[in-house]
């Protein structure tokens, strides 16, 4: 599981910590918000803003972070947003000449999945909307949607690269592995420009981005219809 934490100043990324390990964000989380915060020199409450993923993703991964993110937003009393991870994928290619196709693994054999079209302007225009699908369904959208080579990444690629490469070969750009990682900068930059327009989230009522139902709403309908209220963060 990949977790990402970043600390950013007047536009420029002054730490960032990026980890793919097999324990959970609960056990390291907050041990690494405190180192990070140490190494910079920085103190929690000299922070002006704070921002976390929102999603699609792990549906354990994205409650463990949102909910320290918003609790930190709510106590420290900070403006807060939520970024898609999707968008945050894309970021790093904002300034290309190909459309960018992010792809996330949802497990299931489905991916996670939008199309965006670079401004070379530093900015992002969706051409195709979130969605999950699976890989061969995906294929057929992209196939007759797109007619000019694609920059593919995030793990929905790496998951499934022998279908994209064998089955859209004329498309397929693959960048380095790298660029298939969710970076935190990428959250913050993108935080940043909401913040910049004056836009924010209630951290008492943002609620992560899932795309699909978990197991849970899946599996127990009636238990996730008794819950479905959003509770405030006292």
């Amino acid at each position: 599981m990949s977790g990402s934490i970043a600390l950013l100043e007047d536009g420029a990324l002054t730490a960032e910590l990026t980890l793919s390990s097999a324990r959970t964000h609960n056990r390291r989380l907050l041990k690494a918000i405190d180192r990070l915060l140490e190494e910079a020199g920085w103190e929690l409450e000299s922070i002006d803003a704070l921002a976390t993923a929102a999603g699609p993703g792990s549906f354990t991964g994205l409650r463990i972070g949102m909910t320290t993110m918003k609790v930190l937003a709510w106590t420290l009393r900070k403006p807060y947003a939520s970024i898609r991870t999707l968008d945050a994928l894309a970021l790093p290619f904002s300034f290309s000449a190909h459309p960018v196709c992010t792809l996330l693994d949802a497990r299931k054999d489905e991916v996670y999945f939008a199309l965006f079209r670079p401004d070379a302007k530093g900015g992002l225009n969706l051409e195709i909307p979130y969605g999950a699908s699976s890989p061969s369904q995906l294929v057929t959208i992209l196939a007759s949607r797109c007619s000019e080579p694609v920059i593919f990444c995030g793990d929905g690629f790496t998951a499934y690269a022998s279908i994209w490469k064998e089955k859209l070969p004329e498309l397929v750009i693959e960048p380095p592995p790298f660029f298939h990682i969710i970076r935190a900068a990428s959250i913050g930059e993108l935080a940043a420009r909401r913040f910049a327009r004056g836009e924010s989230d209630d951290p008492r009522s943002s609620a992560p981005f899932y795309l699909r139902a978990s197991e849970a709403e899946i599996n127990y309908p009636h238990l996730a219809e008794k819950s479905s209220g959003k509770p405030e963060i006292i």
